[in-house]
């Protein structure tokens, strides 16, 4: 591994622009504003309301303290708002919060207040909410080159979309991907380049391969010159890739000039390994592990070396997984020029996220200060890691789990756990009985994110024929559906089944969220899943 110089400046790429990007010039009216925050300025230019016919004179929250969530798992697994829903005293008053005030205009200078922002605003977001996110990805991400710049979007989606229309072609992706992702590239005629998969996501040998053996003729288009990556917690698959193999994946990219757009959301819900419950010790935690590093990061091991040292990932955070999605609130960071083109682009489409999420958001984290945010992120990751592992403790009581390596495809280097039928009583070596064992399912254990992406082994149906997969999963995806289970459909995150209106060939998958019912539910989806997927594989339910 190289060592990298710190402090050094992002190259030139803006030869990567399309011409819609490079045509977008400074919006006539957002170029005023720069204007609008000069001291004295009597303002007669713009169209804004005033604030004193705002209908909102104040706003008033009662925020978490940073603290309420423990670093150490509690015993059974288990989460605070299912023990206060179990003793049937689930209320406010069992929160420990303190209260914060938004007024309409500021008592001090600096003041987050209503006036500022509900006003038109600019796009790259509020000021106070860049300073704050400036001194968060200095200590958190510590780019390794110093002319970057911080632009607030409207959470990850958005910024996927905004960062889609610069770019031109065909974009590289794993063969599994988050389908808004691919849902915004096709209308704008770019098409998804899967590339195949590990344990640890995206492949740099088959990256390598594809880009070194690109022919522009029989592909009809250019090689690939922009990569749309799920790093950690890749969604759907659960996969975190390695510091080894991210430098891989960027020398890559420096060797082929391709951008990479790391698309995060799950960056802070690194959850560590799944033990099982019987060798689970108590107060085991992901918060004191190492934390898998940016694309985006400077990093220490032995020796220094940094990952984007040219400035040509665009990284794409939000506040949807750590404070609330409804916000609408993330940021990019990236290279000046390429910020710069993005915020063209904002003025003349969103204009500015919403003020009173930003207001709302800032007015938090400024109350938390940046010790408070960073506790407040190491006691989430440690309640989605017993969401997790409660989740998946259910699945182990319900059917029999037999840990295998996997030895290739998407979890190649990972333990896969099959599963099949449990023996609840005796009985007697009969045909009956070897149909127990056959696999109908397998998963490995996410080590970040909310999801547990779950392969279907349809072959082992009864009546299966090669073609059948499509068929099979959505027969069983509505079996349970209708009996009030919703999973999510597999072939909805193959990276060409929208692109190309067609299932993938290997779509025999769910992805199955743990994130959000309550304890209660996660148990009883588990066992009404339990009896339908026995049903479906024609097993006796014992």
């Amino acid at each position: 591994m190289s060592i990298e110089k710190h402090g050094t400046k992002s190259i030139d790429l803006s030869h990567h622009l399309s011409e819609l990007s490079k045509a977008r010039t400074i919006s006539p009216l957002k170029g005023v504003m720069k204007y609008f925050a000069q001291p004295g300025i009597l303002s007669l230019a713009g169209g804004l309301p005033s604030p004193a016919y705002f209908p909102v004179s104040d706003i008033s929250a009662n925020v978490l303290v940073p603290e309420s969530f423990a670093l150490s798992p509690t015993e059974p697994s288990t989460s605070l708002s299912w023990l206060w829903k179990l003793f049937g005293s689930h209320d406010a008053t069992k929160e420990k919060t303190q209260a914060v005030t938004i007024p309409k205009y500021p008592v001090v200078t600096g003041e987050i207040n209503l006036a500022t922002s509900l006003q038109y605003g600019q796009a790259i977001g509020m000021a106070q909410l860049q300073d704050f996110l400036k001194q968060f990805i200095s200590e958190v991400y510590r780019p390794a080159f110093e002319d970057w710049a911080v632009l607030i979007d409207t959470g990850n989606t958005d910024g996927g979309y905004d960062t889609v229309q610069p770019w031109r072609g065909c974009v590289l992706c794993e063969e599994w991907t988050y389908p808004s992702a691919v849902a915004s590239m096709v209308p704008f005629n770019i098409k998804p380049v899967p590339v195949a998969m590990d344990g640890l996501g995206m492949k740099s040998d088959d990256l390598e391969n594809l880009l070194s053996q690109w022919d522009p003729v029989s592909r009809q288009m250019p090689r690939p010159h922009v990569m749309y990556i799920v790093p950690v917690g890749q969604n759907p698959s659960g996969s975190t890739m390695s510091v080894a193999r991210k430098k891989q994946i960027y020398d890559i990219c420096v060797k082929y000039d391709v951008i990479i757009v790391e698309d995060d959301p799950y960056y802070f819900l690194q959850l560590g390994t799944y033990t099982s419950k019987d060798d689970r010790f108590p107060g085991a935690t992901p918060s004191g592990k190492p934390m898998s590093p940016s694309f985006f990061t400077l990093f220490h091991l032995t020796i220094r070396f940094s990952f984007d040292y040219q400035g040509r990932v665009i990284r794409l955070d939000t506040f949807s997984k750590t404070i609330a999605p409804g916000s609408r609130l993330g940021w990019f960071t990236c290279n000046p020029a390429f910020a710069e083109r993005l915020e063209r682009q904002g003025e003349t489409s969103t204009q500015a996220p919403c003020g009173f999420g930003q207001a709302v958001v800032t007015k938090i984290l400024m109350h938390w200060t940046y010790d408070g945010y960073i506790r407040w992120l190491r006691g989430l990751r440690t309640e989605y890691q017993q969401r997790r592992d409660f989740f998946i403790d259910c699945l182990a009581e319900e059917f029999h789990l037999h840990a295998v390596p996997a030895v290739a495809g998407v979890w190649e280097g990972c333990t896969v756990y099959q599963a099949s039928s449990k023996v609840k009583k005796s009985t007697s070596m009969t045909e009956k009985y070897s149909a127990r064992d056959r696999t109908m399912f397998s998963f490995v254990p996410p080590v970040a994110g909310m999801f547990v992406w779950m392969k279907l082994h349809l072959d082992q149906h009864p009546s299966f024929a090669p073609g059948d997969e499509d068929t099979l999963e959505t027969k069983l995806w509505t079996k349970l559906a209708e009996n009030g289970v919703l999973f999510g459909p597999g072939w909805i995150f193959a990276a060409n089944a929208i692109a190309e209106d067609s299932h993938n060939n290997d779509s025999g998958h769910f992805r199955v969220s743990f994130s959000n019912a309550e304890f209660a539910d996660l148990k009883k989806a588990v066992t009404i899943f339990g009896q339908i997927i026995r049903e479906f594989f024609q097993e006796e339910d014992l």
